[in-house]
């Protein structure tokens, strides 16, 4: 998968880990802001060399990294920030129902028994509706809830754009947008009505963690709740 830049300070960061002993594809997402660098999403345990690699080709270092944002705390998001953190002095900022699990107070819901990435320390709490300045325009956090507790994706109102995190994948054999998996996603319930939430936003393109940048939208969101509601 290739990088792709949606505009001015955005910039995907797709790469292919091996995870659970299989094959991974995870979109982290890169955005440039008048502090530094904005890194949504790390990737599991061994992201970081990709990581470097992919900011590098961008004239930065890992050190440009001054804050990391979770959209939640599954390994395959944020297994990778520990290592992450012991190359770059990052803040980290989760919802605050996300935090327990990253700071190593509880398990992660998806992980087994006693098997989890390394604890780090949360540094800030997002919740509906805060906005991070970048160079991309405002970033406003949306809780979307389901797929985990404390899920968040991100909106770009000035660019149209979304960053799903996990409320939306589109690495199905179509490679069009969908749902939540329903395999990964404990309440499955709650995710579809954060769907339903998101159909109601200006939304021209979608960034899925699992399956990159889509030219799709509020339309093809709207079609997902609506079908989700019928069955």
């Amino acid at each position: 998968m290739s990088q792709h830049d949606d505009g001015p300070g955005l910039h995907t960061l797709p790469f292919t880990v091996d995870h659970g002993g299989h094959e991974l594809t995870v979109t982290p997402t890169l955005v440039e802001s008048e502090r530094g660098l904005v890194l949504i999403d790390v990737g599991p345990e061994g992201a970081v060399d990709s990581l470097r690699m992919h900011v590098r080709s961008l004239g930065y270092e890992l050190t440009d990294i001054w804050l990391v944002v979770l959209t939640h705390h599954d390994a395959d998001h944020a297994g990778g920030l520990a290592e992450l953190l012991a190359q770059t002095d990052a803040a980290v900022a989760t919802h605050p129902a996300e935090a327990p699990y990253v700071t190593g107070e509880r398990d992660p819901i998806k992980g087994g028994d006693g098997e989890r990435y390394p604890p780090v320390d949360v540094d800030l709490e997002l919740t509906d509706g805060s906005r991070i300045p970048t160079l991309a325009g405002p970033m406003e956090i949306l809780e979307t809830p389901g797929h985990s507790p404390g899920h968040v994706s991100l909106y770009f109102p000035e660019s149209a754009l979304l960053l799903a995190g996990d409320a939306l994948v589109a690495d199905r054999d179509d490679e069009s947008l969908s749902g939540p998996k329903p395999e990964f996603t404990p309440d499955m319930d709650r995710a579809l009505e954060s769907v339903a939430e998101l159909a109601n936003l200006e939304i021209d393109h979608v960034v899925c963690y699992h399956g990159g940048y889509v030219e799709s939208g509020s339309v093809r969101i709207k079609e997902i709740a609506e079908h989700s509601r019928e069955e």
